[in-house]
Parts: C-alpha cells; structure tokens; sequence
C-alpha cells in the first residue's frame, strides 16, 4: 500500500466518523493551546520583571539594613536583637568611594496630600537629587529636586502625572502647593508619564527631600540605599568598598547586605524559569490525557470495523499494513488537533496582550516545539495500540463482524 493510498484511507475514515474525530481533535487542541497560553504568561512574566530591572541600568548596587544568612534568618533574631538601621551619614560616607558616582537614600512612607479641597491617600518617598539619575526617571514638567546636602530640609516636592490631574486637574501644578501630612511643600516639578518601576506607580508617587521625608515619617534611618558605580567593569570594586565603609562606621559588624542589580535580575529570571517549566508541565498533562482519549476512542473504532479490517486482509493487506493504517488516523488527529491548539493558542496569547499592553506575552520557541512534539508523540504511543489489536484480528472472524 503506497502511502499517498495510506494517507487517503486513514483521512476517508476520519471523516465518516466526523463527532469522534472532532472529539478527539478538540482534547488534542486544548492540550497544546494550554501549554502555549500557560507558558506565555510564565515567560511573559520573567520579560516583564526583566524589563523593569534593566529599566534601572546595570551599574546599581542596593544597600538594606541587615545580613541575609543562609538559613533565611536575621542575625541576632534568637537573642532579641535588632538591625542597625541605615543613616544618612552612611549614605553620605559612601559618596568617598571613589569607584562610586552616585547615592540615593530612600524613605518611604503614605500619607494624605491634599491641594486645595482634594485630598488622597499617595505613598510619599524621601530621597536626592541624583535618584532622576539612578532610576533612570524623566521630568514631564518643571524640574526634580535640588541638588543639595541630604541633611537639609526643603519644603519642595514632585508628584506623578496621576496625582497631578487629581488634585489640579486644569490648573497649574508646577509652582502650586500641596499639604503633605499636614506640612505645606511647593511643587516643583511632575514626573513624566513612565509606568510602573519595580513597585511604584511612578504616576500616583509624590518624592520630596529625603531629610523632609525622616521629619515627616519621624525616623532617622533610612529604607535603603542606592548606588550607582562609575562604570559596570567598577561594579565588583564598588560592591565590596561599600560593605567595607558601611561595616566600618558600624563597628566592624557587618549588618547590611549589600546586592547588585544583576544578581537581583538573575535570582527573579531563576524563578520565572522554573515557573515557566512548570507551567509547561502541569499543561502537559492534558496532552497525555488527549493522548489516553484517542487510544480509547480508537479501540473502540476497531471493534466497529472489524468487518473492514477483514475486508482488507481478505485483499492481501499484511499485518504491518494494518497498523500503519490505524496509526496514521492517530497521528492525523494529533497533527490536526496541535495545529489547531496552536492557533487557538496564538490567538488567546493575542486578547491577553491587548488586554494587558504592558505584560510581554509571548510564548517561547522551546514550549511551542515541546507542545508539538509532545502532541505528535502521544498520538503515535497511544495510537498504537489499537493499531496493533487491529492487525491481530483474524480475517475469517473479522469478515464475519466478530471480535
């Protein structure tokens, strides 16, 4: 039997039992849309955070209060002691580190901010003048904070484009005033419109002095610390001249930890990975269960045409013949069925980015091949079963309608 023949049958027979076929093509496209759909929103996520990340450049080191350990734990925490908090005057002591270009402390707090007769509830983050810079921010109006030194308090704050239209909404922002946890500051500038940055809606943040912000949250200590080195290839130099000059001004105890932005990047790309190959294999799933209903469909199918399995070895058809004519439905099925869910796949990933512009879905190359494979795959293991039964069967009793 040549295989244009072969090929002919299997497809004849599809389609005189079109409910079973579109059955079965149906499972076989949910599985490999699922792993499609599934592993576009894992990936998705990890460019997202990705994106974010690189967003803020690749010569950040970040510095927060307390050493990780190993065991997850905070030094001291069994004996009832505290972290010693960041200052202002570590922040400024790292600004002598010559493999250093820029600091930005952080406090960070919420509380209401009122203009006029308008009033909301806005995270408020004290900082620098150079945290523009390190963030890699951009003024949609006026300008940012004054350079100046970090203890000096000033009266002058930036708000997002959001709060702007908020509590403005036609009227001036930049040279107005808002109150701020019941101190009256100037406004001075508005952020452009840049989005989300790894936790803040730079639209709905107001960012005053760093020194105003500790009045206002009434704290000495800062969040963190941000610090930007000269150049990338600084980067190790800079990372251990920062825990050195902190331990220092600590008395030798080194109670910070003091991560880069790469190995912030690296540690959430691991975790998406995983998540991703997790997704891909609890989606998998569904294609062995497709798998598993062809293979039952099938077996069903050949005690049905016994008469025509008859038929054919009546004919001459040997047994390898029959089975190649059985698998070729399965694996017609399969191919059909992983088309489809591809496309349905395609299309749901398609509604998911127009409704959320913002998250880079995409599904993988490996995760469509994987889902193709493993589609093919299980029409040809599951399939071969009941080509195998059918090719067992004996003329005479198959002529005769008999299983």
């Amino acid at each position: 039997m040549r295989a244009p023949d072969l090929l002919r049958l299997a497809l004849e027979s599809l389609l005189r039992a079109r409910l079973r076929s579109v059955m079965m093509l149906v499972a076989m496209a949910i599985g490999v849309a699922a792993v499609i759909v599934l592993t576009s929103l894992g990936e998705g996520a990890r460019r997202y955070v990705t994106g974010e990340f690189q967003a803020l450049g690749t010569d950040l080191i970040i510095v927060l209060p307390g050493r990780s350990e190993t065991t997850g734990l905070q030094p001291g925490m069994f004996a009832g002691e505290t972290p010693r908090d960041l200052t202002l005057g570590d922040a400024q002591a790292l600004l002598r580190i010559p493999s250093v270009a820029r600091i930005a402390p952080i406090v960070i707090g919420s509380v209401p901010v009122s203009a006029a007769q308008l009033s909301r509830e806005v995270p408020v983050l004290g900082t620098n003048a150079d945290f523009l810079v390190v963030r890699n921010l951009a003024m949609g109006q006026g300008q940012f904070l004054p350079p100046g030194e970090l203890d000096r308090d000033m009266a002058v704050c930036v708000i997002g484009s959001k709060v702007r239209s908020e509590l403005f909404a036609d009227r001036p922002a930049v040279g107005g005033s808002v109150r701020i946890g019941g101190r009256r500051f100037r406004v001075i500038g508005v952020l452009s419109d840049t989005g989300r940055a790894i936790g803040f809606d730079l639209q709905e943040l107001v960012i005053i002095p760093v020194r105003s912000a500790q009045q206002l949250f009434n704290t000495e200590s800062v969040f963190r610390i941000l610090v930007q080195a000269r150049d990338r290839d600084e980067m190790p130099r800079a990372q251990a001249a920062v825990r050195e000059v902190i331990t220092g001004r600590h008395q030798g105890e080194e109670d910070v930890t003091v991560i880069t932005q790469d190995a912030v990047l690296a540690t959430f790309d691991r975790i998406f990975t995983a998540l991703t190959l997790t997704l891909a294999g609890i989606a998998s799933v569904s294609l062995a269960v497709a798998g598993i209903l062809i293979m039952n469909v099938m077996l069903v199918a050949v005690s049905q045409r016994t008469a025509e399995v008859g038929l054919l070895k009546a004919l001459g058809a040997r047994r390898r013949q029959i089975t190649a004519l059985f698998l070729a439905e399965a694996v017609l099925l399969s191919v059909a069925g992983a088309a489809t869910g591809l496309a349905a796949g395609h299309a749901v990933n398609w509604v998911i980015g127009r409704m959320y512009p913002a998250l880079p879905v995409g599904a993988p190359a490996w995760a469509v091949v994987l889902a193709l494979v493993t589609a093919v795959a299980s029409g040809v293991i599951f399939g071969l079963m009941p080509a195998r039964r059918a090719a067992r069967l004996d003329p005479v009793v198959a002529l005769a309608g008999r299983r």
